[in-house]
Formats: structure tokens, sequence, C-alpha cells
């Protein structure tokens, strides 16, 4: 049987229980393309499902492939796949959650639906930051649902998800309030954001901008119910999952984005990432071998962009 490197844990814990074990290769059905990783970021979530974060919440994760998101390279193609051939370079995100397919690993196999091109005229590192994070904020304006002209606050707004949010949202005519530390403020202001600093009292903060308050708030720092009072009445609020949504007041109505692969949507990210509409940040590059470090980096806070392993 041939096998690959893969990164898993077997018991729930600290990032000592991860490793690196030698997994059967998966074959591609119907539908699906493998991929051989160049690259795959850690994730928030991937230290939250290792710690035993989502036990009980569902089938039991330990002894699965780690990992949402992929760039790479298609090395097989299954039956009726069309519109990818071996040797393209792709992007491709994992709904993990269902079938604990992770990407962490020297390959992974994905439905085409979840693929797309990657973008031309970045590293495979940079390219693999996109699919999760990027989607996660699209899906959320799209939750929102704003008409150009409007105004969005968001939350964490220098960090992976929410400076995709703000970048997608001010190509999509918004008028941006972006709520971060002072050190991010010369960048979100570059992006065409108005700054807020992060404060306890965020709707003060935002109304000190915003009198009338914001027609949307994203909040993928999870400030949670403080958050309601930078909203308008009537206004919306989507926060990012993992964290219940608090109740709407006000006429807000409130709801959690659900992150889900669509290869077409990923497209469009990629494209707008040639154009120059995105950014990629990349902090780090490390070997599968090194993931209780980089676990150890993500509990700590504070890195801007993701640090993505190698396989």
């Amino acid at each position: 049987m041939v096998r690959m490197r893969a990164l898993t844990f077997h018991e729930y814990g600290p990032p000592s229980v991860l490793r690196v074990d030698e997994v059967p290769l998966p074959a591609p059905a119907g539908g699906e393309v493998r991929i051989r990783v160049a690259a795959a970021p850690a994730q928030p979530v991937d230290a939250a499902t290792r710690a035993g974060v989502f036990a009980g919440r569902g089938p039991d994760t330990t002894g699965r492939t780690l990992g949402w998101d992929v760039a790479g390279t298609v090395d097989a193609v299954g039956d009726g796949v069309t519109g990818f051939a071996v040797g393209d370079e792709v992007v491709g995100l994992s709904d993990w959650f269902a079938p604990g397919n992770g990407a962490q690993a020297e390959y992974v196999v994905l439905p085409a639906a979840a693929v797309a091109r990657a973008p031309a005229g970045v590293s495979a590192v940079e390219a693999s930051t996109l699919p999760l994070n990027a989607q996660t904020a699209s899906q959320a304006l799209d939750l929102l649902d704003l008409p150009a002209g409007a105004t969005l606050a968001v939350t964490g707004a220098a960090g992976s998800v929410g400076g995709y949010a703000v970048e997608l949202a001010i190509h999509r005519g918004l008028r941006v309030v972006a709520i971060a530390g002072a050190a991010d403020e010369e960048w979100l202001r570059g992006r065409g954001a108005t700054f807020v600093r992060r404060a306890d009292a965020v709707g003060d903060a935002v109304r000190a901008v915003v009198p009338e308050g914001v027609d949307g708030f994203f909040d993928p720092a999870g400030v949670g119910a403080p958050a309601l009072g930078a909203v308008r009445d009537g206004g919306r609020y989507v926060i990012a999952v993992g964290t219940r949504p608090p109740a709407g007041e006000r006429g807000i109505s409130t709801a959690v984005v659900m992150v889900h692969s669509d290869g077409a949507e990923l497209a469009r990210l990629a494209g707008l990432v040639e154009s120059g509409a995105l950014t990629l940040r990349v902090a780090g590059a490390y070997p599968l071998e090194d993931a209780a470090t980089v676990h150890e980096l993500l509990a700590k806070g504070g890195v801007r962009g993701r640090l993505v392993f190698v396989p």
C-alpha cells in the first residue's frame, strides 16, 4: 500500500499531542481531484480541534488529518471531472468538519467543485492563505447583503479573516470602519478604511465616527453583544462560526457565517488577488514536524498573516 505523511493527533490535548503519521495515499473518486500539497496553512480552528473544543458536538475527530485549505498541483483526476488536469496549479478548501479530510499532508483529495486555479504571479505558500479566510469573509459579506455605499464595521480588521473582509468590502463599494490595535492603523488606512482603535466600549468607539450607527457589523474577533451598540436600528450583524451570535435588539438581525467550499467563488477571489484587490500575507513557513511550535505561536496570538506548513 502506498502511504504518505500527514499531520494528525490521536488524543485531545496540548500541541505536544500532534504527530506526523504515515497514512494511506488517498485515491480520487468520481468528481474529485487529488492534489500534491505544496502549502497548507495552520488555522486557529485546527488548534481548537486539537484541543478538543469541538469534542461532543459531532464525531470523534482524533486520528484525522488536520487542515482546511491548500495550494498545490493536481496529481490525479477522478471520473467525470472537467476543467482540471494533472499538472494544474490549484487552491482548494476542505469542508473539514464533514469528512475530516485535511490538507496538512503530502496529498489531499477534494471535490473538484471545491477547487480553483491558483492565482497567477504568487507563490504556493502565499496562495494557500486564500481559501478558508477569504471565503469566510466573502460569505459573511454575502450574509450581510449591504448595498454599495453602506457602512460596515469589522473587528479584528487586520487579522487573517478581518483583513480580507476589509478589502472585499471596499471592493464592493462599502464604507468600512476597521477596528484593530494601534499597530495596524497604517495598514488599514492604506486599504481605504476608517480606523478605530480597539476598545472595550466598541459601540461608543464606532459611534464616535459614525454617530448614526453602521448598517452592518462583521465580527470575526468575536466581540459579541457589545458590538451591537455600534449598529443602527434595523441593521445587520454577522459573527464567525464558533461563537453564538448575541440576541438581536432594536430590530438588528444576527447570524453566524458557516464557511463552505465553493470553487466558483474561490476562482473569483483568485482573480481579485491577481488584480491587486486582495493582499496575501504569510507570517512564516514550517515543515509538518514543527507543528507543535506552530500551534504554540497560534496560541500566543498577534500573528499577522498565516503560518503555513510546507510538506
